[in-house]
């Protein structure tokens, strides 16, 4: 499954418990040394474990990191933060770190109470557990709804690699990272460059999703580099500034202007596609979804405006039944466009493709909306809106909506 996970990480799952019988607990761990960079859900009932995780990263040196799933620890008052607290105390004096190197995560179910013992037992088994890079193991333990595990892996020229392990399924709505994602590798990286460069790439992977516009309370994206290998690192703050004016897609070209060594540059491409990877993966898997979408805006004003327009086509829950039932319904994607409220939008400028095939003038009739219909029949389709104002552009990930979707988030408490 893992062909070559990044040098000097320990990983495993198991059971604690807390679900009958899946992997419901994990833990990744570098006896080296770490950088690491992370950024957490914007949710203002945040869980306690983010409260924990936002003191923990700014040490920027988490050496480990431990999931559950299958509980949340949101709601859940003095009682589950002291627990958080306890549990970072016990694993950290297992591992022989300090508690501030622990960076905890919990998923699950919100408002209700994380069983104490069964996570205080685990934290104390970590060093017997962790024998070798069970990725496999630890990507198991933080499923909960999702229907298959998401990861990616690279290794660069010069031997560098780099592992990303994320979840996510329901509960999707870009506003950091509305997911648990977490990224590995074995490269040196100043701390500051690292956490500039976490920020960047997920304003341009995970912040371009959506399953169900409900952004969660527990999310987080990890980032830890250990220096294992050889390579160094470095992403100034005027390569960041350079990446945020870039539009979407960006092409290997026009990343080369950013002013990074080689070395640099291969890595920032890599782990931008390993992002784009996982979160592409996520919007595909969401709950009850047949139909990957994605939908790319062109020829904004600016990037806020094609971000805009983008979010409001793609969290549409009208936009999203149509291509459940393959239906051509264009006017539901003009309605999602004009719901902006943005008067410098133009109908008559607009253009849209659904793959190839574009709407406009006489391509209206039976035969091309057949057409269309046929092409939202795919697993993945892409929309592709012109706005004919300008020269940037977004692109952005969702799915389709299904009465699977109804089905499982009214019938179980997930």
């Amino acid at each position: 499954m893992f062909q070559k996970p990044p040098r000097g990480y320990l990983a495993s799952g198991w059971n604690i418990g807390l679900k009958p019988d899946k992997a419901d607990f994990g833990v990744v761990y570098s006896p080296r040394p770490c950088t690491s960079a992370a950024v957490f859900t914007r949710n203002v009932f945040c869980g306690q474990p983010i409260l924990v995780g936002r003191e923990h990263a700014r040490s920027q040196s988490i050496q480990a990191i431990i999931v559950n799933s299958g509980n949340a620890n949101v709601a859940t008052g003095p009682q589950g933060l002291d627990l958080v607290y306890a549990c970072c105390r016990q694993a950290a004096a297992n591992l022989g770190l300090e508690p501030v190197q622990i960076l905890p995560s919990s998923t699950g179910v919100i408002a209700r109470q994380l069983p104490e013992q069964p996570m205080l037992q685990a934290c104390a088994q970590l060093k017997e557990r962790l024998l070798g890079p069970d990725f496999a193991a630890f990507n198991s333990a933080i499923m909960t709804t999702d229907a298959w595990p998401k990861f990616a892996e690279r290794e660069l020229g010069d031997g560098t690699r780099i592992l990303g392990v994320a979840k996510g399924a329901g509960m999707i709505q870009p506003d950091m990272a509305t997911m648990l994602s977490y990224l590995f590798t074995d490269a040196a990286c100043p701390a500051a460059d690292l956490q500039r460069l976490l920020e960047s790439v997920v304003s341009r992977s995970f912040n371009r999703i959506s399953v169900d516009s409900d952004t969660s309370t527990s999310d987080t994206v990890a980032l830890l580099a250990n220096g294992a290998h050889a390579s160094q690192i470095r992403f100034p703050a005027a390569a960041a500034q350079m990446l945020a004016r870039m539009s979407w897609p960006i092409d290997p070209a026009t990343l080369r202007q950013l002013p990074l060594d080689q070395a640099s540059l291969e890595f920032v491409q890599a782990l931008l596609d390993i992002c784009v990877h996982l979160a592409r993966r996520i919007a595909a898997d969401g709950e009850g979804a047949t139909t990957l979408i994605e939908l790319q805006i062109h020829e904004a004003v600016d990037a806020a405006q094609a971000l805009a327009v983008g979010r409001s086509i793609i969290n549409s829950p009208l936009v999203k039944t149509a291509v459940t039932g393959a239906d051509p319904n264009w006017g539901r994607l003009l309605m999602a466009i004009g719901k902006t409220f943005d008067t410098r939008l133009k109908q008559d400028r607009l253009r849209i493709f659904f793959g190839d095939l574009e709407l406009a003038g006489n391509l209206q009739s039976p035969d091309q909306l057949r057409a269309i219909s046929e092409y939202l029949r795919e697993p993945e389709i892409v929309l592709k809106i012109m706005l004919g104002l300008g020269n940037a552009s977004e692109t952005l990930w969702g799915c389709d909506l299904t009465g699977d979707y109804v089905h499982l988030n009214s019938m179980y408490t997930t």
